[in-house]
């Protein structure tokens, strides 16, 4: 590791850890070098012939690489009537090809002890390895076999439907509590499909996928130039560069189905629903608020804004609600499916919290209201914008030591934003942002007219109260 790359690591992890422990006096210094010794993530991006962007992060550190292809498809580009599509794709990617049957992938990876991986979110679905660098040339290989075919038969789909269905089952119908916080609070706090479906999928929906819409689906969204290949570690850009030309470069370009409009303004009037459930031991509650576009002024001041509202137990809400008014068992917060910088369409800001049954979801949203509006205002102090911007970027620069994460997260910030540069962009958005900043974007966003709330209760809280024995009769 570099001096300036050791340094920085060290004095933002070192003023984040006392942020957590209450004041820090060196914050302000550590911030202060934090700005002077920032740590410029390299970043080579190339386009093929093909329409593949490749981005290529060289650090030799360690004879390792971390690799990701993201696709720019997800759930709100799935077909109508096939909710939970696009997730069932991703899982058919891993069922192998004519030339590397299932089981080939994951021999290749974890026989030199790495690992490997996909998920799928509304703007993306990414396939992630990480492996010793002298496995790269298979791994590539590998994923450019799969870009070109994939083994489309009835027993492998059937197979991951059931598979699908069973995650379904395991995550949210026998879980307290489900997925409430972020599947239906997205039905209720969205106007458009594509926004508010569920994109893990009905069973019908799941159950009506045919082989003729895998077809389809490989065919408009996985060709090369619907495609950022990144590559991050032991690997200069001359090779990086060399290899994706190598083994992908002869795969065609496919044309991608232009995407629906599925822009979104903020909601006029607060949305409010109770719903049971049978599982939970005590009630919940799930706020949110449409987010600042992608790429716009706002995104950085609400990055800060959310980490000082529920950034863990430092934040105002959990000092407020937990500690202070015991109102809430425990607070947590979500940015959709993804984070504060990786979505592409309308998203949320959802604050999730487990209560106690002799309170209500009113008094909890009250609680909320009365820190929002102590910031819109009083703002917050400089000591404490320095620490809350800290925090934020000691878990920004932690995240992209890993080889892994750090390929992934420029494949998606290429994929998403255009530019895979903007890795060393948001670090300087976070350190301008202002006390006057926060209050605005506040005010702006954290209103009751742009908030949607789900009060998830256990089912016997809402249950009628069993009618009273009728009176004995009397005896004569």
């Amino acid at each position: 590791m570099n001096t300036t790359r050791r340094a920085a690591l060290s004095l933002l992890s070192a003023a984040a850890l006392a942020l957590t422990q209450g004041p820090a006096l060196a914050a302000p210094a550590a911030a202060q070098a934090a700005s002077a010794d920032r740590w410029q993530i390299p970043v080579h991006v190339k386009t093929l012939a093909n329409g593949l962007t490749v981005v290529v992060s060289p650090d030799a550190s360690s004879p390792t690489v971390g690799v990701s292809v993201v696709y720019k498809v997800g759930m709100r580009l799935e077909p109508r009537n096939r909710t939970g599509f696009a997730h069932l794709f991703e899982h058919l990617m891993f069922q192998g090809t004519p030339k590397a049957p299932k089981g080939v992938f994951d021999t290749v990876i974890t026989s030199g002890g790495g690992n490997n991986n996909g998920s799928t979110r509304p703007d993306f679905t990414n396939y992630i390895e990480t492996a010793p660098s002298s496995a790269l040339e298979s791994i590539l290989w590998l994923e450019a076999d799969r870009m070109t075919t994939l083994d489309f038969n009835p027993t492998t789909l059937k197979n991951q439907q059931d598979v699908v269905k069973e995650e379904i089952r395991v995550n949210v119908q026998n879980q307290p509590y489900g997925g409430f916080m972020w599947l239906d609070i997205s039905a209720l706090a969205f106007d458009k499909w594509e926004n508010a479906h569920d994109g893990y999928g009905s069973f019908v929906d799941l159950e009506n996928a045919n082989l003729d819409d895998v077809r389809a689906f490989h065919r408009d969204f996985y060709g090369p130039n619907n495609a950022v290949l990144s590559i991050a570690g032991d690997v200069t850009p001359a090779q990086g560069f060399a290899l994706a030309e190598k083994y992908f470069g002869k795969i065609a370009a496919r044309p991608a189905p232009k995407p629906t409009d599925f822009s979104e303004g903020l909601n006029t009037a607060e949305r409010r629903l109770t719903q049971p459930d049978k599982l939970a031991q005590v009630p919940a509650i799930a706020a949110a608020w449409k987010l600042p576009s992608r790429g716009s002024a706002e995104q950085a001041p609400f990055a800060v804004l959310g980490q000082l509202l529920a950034g863990g137990e430092a934040s105002r809400l959990y000092q407020g609600l937990v500690k202070g008014r015991q109102l809430a068992l425990n607070l947590d917060s979500l940015y959709g499916l993804t984070s504060i910088w990786e979505y592409d369409g309308p998203s949320l800001f959802t604050v999730f919290a487990l209560y106690k049954p002799n309170t209500t979801a009113d008094a909890l949203l009250a609680g909320m209201d009365e820190e929002i509006a102590r910031i819109v205002k009083d703002g917050v102090t400089d000591t404490e914008l320095k620490h809350l911007k800290t925090a934020l970027l000691a878990s920004w620069y932690n995240d992209l030591e890993m080889y892994l994460r750090r390929a992934d997260r420029l494949a998606k910030l290429q994929a998403l934003w255009g530019d895979a540069q903007v890795v060393n962009k948001i670090p300087a958005w976070i350190e301008a942002v202002s006390s006057a900043d926060v209050q605005r974007v506040a005010a702006t966003y954290l209103t009751k007219a742009n908030r949607s709330v789900i009060d998830r209760k256990p089912a016997a809280m809402l249950a009628a109260p069993a009618a009273a024995p009728a009176a004995a009769a009397s005896k004569p």
